[in-house]
């Protein structure tokens, strides 16, 4: 899906997902619906939770970037998840534990990082209320 195609005389490929890109909305739509199908299949094969959760980031990051038009499609061409992601379910099937220990690691640092820009969001509005109050009172 990623690098179903080389450009003569170089090292690059592409693939189905960055042609079906290039369709503003519907194309990165069809190619997270896509994407789901690879998730799904691990699902199946009983991966693990942690892996299948970076693997929906790897898609989360690629609908996120196709929504800007030039970057999302240069970023097809770039971060190719889906081939992350076959990737990844390639390497939990030769090295299971290194794979599930490597990705529940990933998964908390999102975790942490999170939970640091939802601190991070409340701490602004805080200050921001403050100093709203304290204008409005003349302090």
């Amino acid at each position: 899906m990623d690098n179903s195609f080389r450009i003569p005389g170089t090292q690059l490929r592409f693939g189905i997902d960055g042609l079906i890109g290039l369709f503003p909305g519907l194309g990165d739509a069809l190619g997270a619906l896509i994407s789901s199908h690879i998730i799904s299949q691990a699902a199946q094969m009983g991966v693990p939770k942690s892996i299948l959760l970076k693997m929906a980031f790897n898609v989360a990051i690629d609908a996120l970037l196709g929504i800007f038009p030039v970057i999302g499609d240069m970023s097809d061409f770039i971060w190719k998840a889906n081939y992350r992601n076959v990737k990844l379910l390639n390497d939990y099937v030769e090295e299971p534990q290194k794979t599930k220990t490597y990705s529940r690691f990933f998964v908390g640092i999102i975790g942490l990082l999170v939970i640091g820009v939802v601190v991070l969001i409340g701490a602004f509005g805080f200050l921001l209320m403050r100093w709203l109050w304290y204008s409005v009172q003349g302090n």
